[in-house]
């Protein structure tokens, strides 16, 4: 007598959920009306309200029941399973794909859901092993439960307690919603701005009322001067790019905290309508990066990224916000959060005393700021003795404008350079518009790269690349001294550089 072979626990295929197919129908209603209300009114000028609302409902439906019948074939042929040593994912109605990840290769599951997930229960759930090969690196199930996401994310991230160090599991960090002064101080509010500026332009021309738009701003400016026309239009532009950083830093860091998991694994969850749960574990940390943009840095606030592997899973993933540990806050804060996560009792980005580089590197920055603000002028210059007296008088403007604020920007830069050790990290700064001071791991370190261009050379300095798995994959020490520099390379790993350098 035979007995079926029962599949050990966590061995099931099982399916996505069904509720998929109830997404793709709303989603695919709001494309629909999106472009069909436009289409609508754009034809009934000429037809006729109802012959237009003929032609534009069928087509509505036709484009949602296509796109719910596909999302249909795709939850039916789509399964997979976690056993005990692979997560396999299979999928597809002719050609079948077959993908699976080793367990041991699992180096993140994130969980994200938007507003229709999370008004049914469900997450859309990311498993990724770090390795830069594209979709075969990561498996995407989407959508499963929120339970059963949780699930997944504490089954295949159990590891084993670390042991090190005395700092506790728990919340490291948590929202102060104070914190949102800083989002106008971005470069994102005035990129916002001429988004929303085009945007306006862009719709008016689609309903076809982009003169009358510009006349209207024609009128409202009819007795002023051109310049005072530009500086209005201008504030009216950064005032909405302010209101639109201030409501996309609410979207992206509502909710925020940072907490560190038993097992030894970080846990980033943050956002109001799109929720979003990163997790990076310890063992693949190998540093902090504290982020100061010009704006932030001078009302003394910095931002906390991670330098860790396996962050970035193909193209779509590289975004900087994934391995942002900390918004931009008050620099103790960040500190503290940074010393907390490399288990530190304090920052090796705050506390290190970093050596100065010779005053040979201020010169090459100024000598580059200088020739960078004078190009521009000296073509208003030719183009004035050539075309018009009114360049003339245009390029002196430039040349007052531009030569003070680029030596004030060298200057700036020559004294943010510096590095140092501190315990078990080397730290490199660097950067003036937007300052970065990196804690890297000393054993994280796999090669240094030494670069001296002509110029470097006669004035006796060189730049050292720190190459590493995690991160970028490698951090600069900008110009600094030659002999102090290789010094600096050797004792910070030792023997990785001294087979190469002369005795």
């Amino acid at each position: 007598m035979s007995t079926a072979a029962v599949p050990a626990p966590g061995e099931e295929w099982r399916k996505l959920d069904r509720r998929t197919l109830l997404v793709t129908a709303a989603v695919m209603t709001g494309v629909a009306t999106g472009a069909g209300v436009p289409t609508a009114v754009g034809l009934s000028g000429g037809m006729g309200a109802g012959r237009a609302l003929a032609w534009v409902l069928p087509a509505a439906l036709l484009l949602i029941v296509c796109g719910t019948g596909g999302d249909y074939v795709r939850w039916r042929r789509t399964r997979y399973r976690i056993g005990p040593d692979r997560a396999e994912l299979h999928t597809g109605l002719f050609l079948v794909k077959r993908r699976s990840l080793g367990r041991e290769r699992i180096r993140s599951v994130d969980l994200t859901a938007n507003p229709l997930l999370r008004i049914l229960g469900l997450v859309k759930v990311r498993i990724g092993t770090g390795e830069h090969t594209g979709g075969e690196s990561t498996l995407e199930l989407d959508p499963v439960t929120r339970a059963e996401g949780e699930r997944l994310r504490t089954e295949l991230l159990d590891r084993t307690p670390s042991g090190k160090g005395t700092h506790r599991d728990g919340m490291l960090a948590v929202l102060d919603p104070r914190w949102i002064r800083y989002a106008p101080l971005s470069f994102v509010a005035p990129a916002l701005g001429g988004a929303a500026a085009g945007g306006v332009m862009q719709v008016s021309e689609w309903f076809g009322v982009q003169h009358e738009v510009l006349d209207w701003i024609g009128d409202r400016f009819r007795d002023t001067s051109v310049l005072t026309m530009v500086v209005v239009l201008v504030v009216a532009a950064l005032l909405a790019g302010i209101v639109g950083s201030l409501g996309l830093w609410v979207e992206m860091w509502w909710n925020y905290r940072l907490e560190r998991e038993p097992g030894g694994t970080l846990r980033v969850r943050r956002g109001l309508f799109t929720a979003r749960s990163v997790s990076i574990e310890e063992r693949r940390l190998r540093g902090v990066e504290l982020v100061e943009p010009l704006g932030v840095r001078l009302v003394g606030a910095a931002r906390v990224d991670a330098v860790a592997t396996g962050l970035a899973q193909d193209d779509g993933d590289k975004h900087t916000d994934l391995r942002t540990l900390l918004p931009a806050a008050p620099r103790a804060a960040a500190d503290e959060v940074a010393a907390q996560v490399l288990r530190e009792t304090s920052s090796p980005t705050g506390t290190v005393g970093l050596t100065p580089h010779p005053l040979a590197a201020r010169g090459r920055r100024l000598r580059r700021a200088v020739g960078s603000a004078l190009a521009p002028v000296l073509v208003l210059l030719v183009l004035g003795l050539l075309v018009s007296d009114v360049l003339l008088t245009v390029a002196a403007v430039c040349a007052a404008l531009l030569l003070p604020v680029a030596v004030l920007l060298a200057l700036d830069a020559y004294r943010n350079l510096g590095h140092g050790l501190s315990g078990d990290y080397l730290v490199a700064r660097s950067g003036t518009v937007r300052r970065s001071t990196v804690a890297l791991q000393r054993g994280g370190v796999i090669g240094w790269t030494v670069k001296q261009s002509y110029f470097q050379r006669r004035a006796g300095l060189l730049t050292l690349t720190a190459t590493t798995a995690a991160g970028e994959g490698a951090y600069d020490v900008h110009d600094a001294a030659e002999g102090e520099g290789l010094a600096f390379a050797a004792q910070a790993v030792p023997g990785l550089l001294e087979p190469f350098l002369e005795k």
